[in-house]
């Protein structure tokens, strides 16, 4: 593979983007944290290190790890390519190694993500000598269906996804796509709009994903020989877990840890982030993450406001956002009626947290007929379950589960698992059976009730 012999550095506002050779390539990369564990992101195209620089969700991994990010070849800050010119999957591991050989690394953690996944496998299977361990995330050995994938994807399905992407990227909605359980509101979307634009240009999306479509990298599975830990969300419908599962089974003495929810990419206030990064943390570091940490039964709501995008085009972004600061403020004083804790709160929603179910229930009844005096119509979902506690995050499957139940509500109704209504017995609160559902990313059927 092609090494590093010279590297240039650039900074943008205080923070140093550093550039690794590839032959004649420049690959822009930044170096985190001073942990002494060696961390090296590889990307999955969707990367620009300028914005990178100032993101702080991968700060958790920081604490234990020195954290080395880049962009690949075409994308980002790094040098850009043709669309009939692309490296090969050896050309981008070829990229990574140069990345691994400027920053100083001498045995790397690769973490990858996604379409990024077989790039980092190639290069575990072919520099052991240089790759501590590996991990995965959401990623696979093989996009396309064959008679023995018969979990990817056919060539039809694949090229509907990717004249979609073509269409739409630059507006945030591929990688909104992407993570289905996340509340998004505007100012999120605009984010992820201008991460599109910033990350690869138009004409390299088809290009990037048709090549990774006719990526297989089974055949080299079985020679990994490095410690492996496989992450796979349990209802991503994008990559689904079938892929994660085949990882685990043919990549020698792999772990599997199957994530809640669907998302595809669990970097963005994904319910699933806590736990990713507390396998992560114990992976690398042989230690299991508890610092400021402990399990808790706790209700949780769920609020949506139901429609919010259609209302925003009808009445304009100014009265929107006047629209929106009157509902938040109606939230706030229902929080601190019924003693509930919020943990996020947006225009389009709200997840918070009680120490009691009727007082969550009356909680919630009280915001949906607050909206009502607005003209708003929400949706609100409640759960009670174990949550587990870090600093100011939350992680537990109950958290998912709250939210999927909020999702199936209806507009002005407030629904609640059976597990509150037990929980509730005697206190006056009457429910209307709504029968069993199946909730996505939920391994078993759920019995849900409306408040009446």
């Amino acid at each position: 593979m092609v090494g590093c012999r010279a590297r240039m550095t650039a900074v943008f506002d205080d923070i140093e983007v550093r550039y690794a050779r590839s032959g004649d390539a420049r690959i822009a990369y930044a170096v985190r944290g001073a942990g002494s564990h060696e961390l090296v992101y590889v990307p999955a195209w969707f990367s620009n290190q300028d914005l990178e620089a100032d993101e702080t969700v991968f700060s958790p991994l920081l604490s234990f790890s020195r954290f080395v990010s880049y962009d690949e070849r075409g994308s980002g800050l790094s040098d850009p390519v043709t669309v009939d010119a692309l490296p090969t999957l050896e050309g981008w591991a070829d990229d990574l190694h140069a990345v691994i050989g400027a920053a100083g690394v001498d045995k790397a953690v690769l973490l990858s993500e996604g379409i990024g996944g077989p790039v980092a496998v190639l290069y575990a299977a072919t520099h052991p000598e240089r790759t501590r361990a590996l991990i995965l995330v959401n990623s696979y050995a093989a996009l396309a269906w064959s008679r023995d994938c018969e979990w990817g994807v056919t060539p039809d399905a694949f090229e509907q996804f990717v004249a979609h992407a073509e269409r739409v990227w630059g507006t945030g909605e591929v990688l909104r796509s992407a993570m289905p359980d996340v509340a998004v509101d505007d100012a999120q979307l605009r984010r992820f709009a201008r991460r599109e634009r910033q990350s690869m240009a138009p004409a390299m999306v088809g290009a990037i994903f048709r090549q990774q479509y006719a990526t297989d990298v089974r055949a080299i599975l079985p020679t990994i020989n490095v410690p492996t830990l496989i992450m796979h969300s349990v209802g991503d419908r994008l990559i689904p877990l079938a892929h994660g599962r085949y990882l685990a089974e043919h990549i020698p003495n792999a772990r599997l840890v199957e994530l809640p929810g669907a998302d595809n990419s669990i970097w963005a206030g994904s319910v699933a982030l806590p736990i990713a990064f507390d396998e992560i943390e114990e992976f690398v570091t042989g230690v299991a993450a508890s610092a400021n940490r402990d399990r808790v039964l706790t209700t949780l709501l769920f609020s949506d406001l139901v429609g919010s995008t259609e209302r925003a085009a009808t009445m304009g972004d100014r009265a929107w956002r006047s629209m929106l600061d009157r509902h938040d403020d109606t939230i706030r004083h229902q929080l601190e009626r019924f003693s509930g804790v919020a943990h996020k709160l947006t225009g389009d929603g709200l997840l918070a947290t009680f120490d009691g179910p009727a007082r969550a229930i009356r909680c919630g009844c009280a915001i949906r007929d607050a909206a009502r005096q607005l003209d708003l119509d929400v949706r609100v979902g409640l759960h009670t379950g174990e949550i587990e506690r870090r600093g100011t995050e939350l992680a537990g499957i109950a958290i998912h589960l709250a939210h999927r139940i909020c999702k199936h509500a209806a507009a002005s109704e407030v629904l609640v698992s059976r597990t509150v209504v037990d929980l509730v017995a005697g206190s006056g609160i009457v429910f209307n059976d709504r029968g069993t559902h199946e909730l996505k990313g939920i391994p078993s059927p759920w019995h849900l009730y409306a408040v009446e």
